[in-house]
């Protein structure tokens, strides 16, 4: 099978165009026509040879692949759903809102980490996407030219995917690429310490990681992930690095009803991110299939917000968004695989 162009970083490309005896120009050239120019295949890149098109065609396919479905809510939030193999499902959420156009795209198909909360790890881990195929979900979509934010929150742990996660931030953020600036992306983790801390020596984006409760016998309930890193690890790596600047930390937090929400919560956390300049985001609860768990009512989602500004802690609420189609995170793509 041919390998795909689309996701190569510019020294890969360097070496493929060394292997076919092409001109060291035309790395940034086939770079540029990639991710600069609205192209969909390699006959249309009209400054490389003849011969040199015609070599890359024998090897390669271009490499972008279409949406195979897409829900659109009332609020204007769309669900696109991509087949990477056959039988193997992903999605990513396209998020309008009135200064922002945000897209949360997935890193793996299905997640091992099995959290109590997320659909996803129903599913378990079925395979890791390439930088291509995540990228993908960014250039093959009508939205593309108008996205403002990347977030790295969809299916899949971005960290358990270190290697072609930093690819894709690559390409996203360097001059030869897309060209973003990494303020404009965010990468969530449930706390793998060991990437945690190459992702923070190598990337300059923004960090989210999902809290969800300050007491690890909770959390080892709600992620069993704190059973090998604990909130005490996650916490001291994130203390070794400069969040202090333009580079932000936050913390992720779906509240439940009776689990996470009480003043003894509001405590905790304030004593765990105690010196971490940082923000909390507080997340309804999208209810899935076969958990017990459920999310608080509103008044008290209000009283926890306020009671921990009170604490000097930064805290917002994330709307919810998609309510009327498969608003929880792998929730399509559950759907279509058990079709």
């Amino acid at each position: 099978m041919k390998e795909n162009l689309f996701g190569k970083t510019l020294s890969q490309i360097r070496k493929l165009t060394d292997e076919l005896s092409l001109p060291g120009f035309t790395a940034k050239q086939i770079a540029d026509w990639l991710y600069k120019k609205d192209i969909t295949s390699i006959g249309e890149m009209s400054n490389l040879s003849k011969k040199a098109r015609v070599l890359l065609d024998e090897k390669y396919n271009f490499g972008l692949q279409k949406f195979n479905n897409v829900q659109e809510s009332a609020d204007g939030t769309k669900k696109y759903l991509f087949e990477v193999k056959p039988g193997q499902f992903i999605e990513s959420a396209f998020i309008p809102e009135t200064k922002r156009r945000t897209l949360c795209l997935s890193s793996q198909v299905g997640c091992k980490r099995r959290c109590l909360f997320c659909m996803t790890g129903k599913q378990g881990l079925q395979g890791q996407l390439t930088a291509g195929e995540i990228l993908n979900q960014v250039r093959s979509i009508p939205e593309f030219q108008s996205l403002t934010n990347l977030v790295y929150m969809g299916m899949g742990e971005p960290l358990d995917n270190l290697d072609e996660v930093m690819l894709s931030l690559q390409i996203l953020t360097a001059d030869w690429g897309f060209a973003w600036s990494p303020r404009r992306i965010t990468v969530s983790t449930i706390g793998i310490v060991p990437a945690m801390k190459i992702f923070a020596e190598h990337s300059d984006c923004h960090l989210a990681v999902s809290l969800h409760t300050p007491f690890d016998v909770e959390r080892k309930l709600l992620m069993p992930v704190n059973q090998e890193y604990p909130l005490a690890d996650v916490v001291a790596a994130i203390k070794q690095f400069d969040f202090e600047n333009q580079r932000r930390i936050s913390f992720e937090y779906i509240v439940f009803k009776g689990m996470n929400d009480t003043l003894r919560h509001v405590n905790g956390l304030a004593r765990l991110l105690n010196g971490i300049k940082c923000r909390i985001n507080l997340i309804r609860f999208h209810p899935i299939p076969e958990t017990p768990l459920e999310g608080t009512d509103e008044a008290r989602l209000m009283e926890f917000k306020e009671a921990l500004i009170a604490k000097g802690i930064t805290t917002t609420i994330r709307a919810s968004r998609g309510q009327d189609i498969d608003a929880a995170c792998g929730l399509l793509s559950t759907k279509e695989m058990l079709k």
